[in-house]
């Protein structure tokens, strides 16, 4: 049994037509990985809130009109303006198969590293999620990374400070363990860094010539006896 449940209605309505579900407060979604996708609509705000807490990593009890069917979320679609979910596809899975899911990387304890208490060196972290294979059973909520032993500010943290739980791999078996999931930096060097080159740049720009007229300095033409 999963920890999320959902209630889905199948639906009728296609295409342009979902448009007709959506101004009812539903969402229309489909579920793959049958023999022929299940088109399916649920009420909007007990949906989204069952897919703020699953993402795309923990299982779902899909209650479909009385078939029970676990899956995970495979994909979300949202208005561009108004962020709104309009769409949703979910994959079929089995309790007994290996299935891949994304799940947040969480650095953990920080602020009470030696880097970040005596040096107020700042984190940056460019990795957030990684896709991993699991049962459904055995997919974690998310992975943890504890930075609490950080000093140096050249230090970094990598995938291979992921530590897996039982039962779980990277579904990526390339992705090397070297790479950089986060790394630090010190503030005070980097703002020295920003006003040194402001100032460079201030000093190497040109000085304007002021403006000056044609004839400065000349004397105007006399005008011979002849001419007046």
């Amino acid at each position: 049994m999963a920890e999320y449940k959902l209630a889905l209605k199948k639906r009728e309505l296609v295409g342009k037509k979902t448009a007709l579900l959506r101004k009812e407060g539903l969402i229309p979604s489909v579920v793959y990985g049958g023999k022929e996708p299940v088109l399916l609509s649920s009420e909007y705000v007990p949906t989204e809130k069952v897919l703020e807490k699953a993402g795309y990593h923990s299982p779902i009890d899909l209650d479909m009109d009385g078939k029970k069917q676990m899956a995970i979320v495979k994909d979300v679609h949202l208005d561009p303006v108004s962020r709104k979910i309009t769409n949703i596809e979910f994959q079929a899975i089995s309790a007994r198969e290996v299935v891949e899911a994304t799940t947040p990387i969480i650095i953990a304890n920080y602020e009470e590293s030696e880097a970040s208490k005596t040096y107020h060196f700042a984190m940056t972290q460019s990795i957030e999620e990684i896709d991993v294979k699991a049962k459904p059973s055995d997919l974690p909520n998310e992975l943890t990374i504890d930075a609490s032993h950080l000093k140096d500010v050249e230090e970094k943290i990598t995938i291979a400070d992921i530590k897996l739980p039982e039962g779980v791999t990277l579904a990526d078996k390339e992705l090397s363990p070297e790479q950089v999931v986060a790394s630090l930096y010190d503030p005070a060097a980097e703002a020295e860094k920003r006003e040194a080159a402001d100032k460079a740049a201030a000093e190497a720009e040109p000085v304007e010539a002021a403006d000056v007229p044609a004839d400065h300095g000349q004397k105007p033409e006399e005008t011979s006896s002849e001419e007046k």
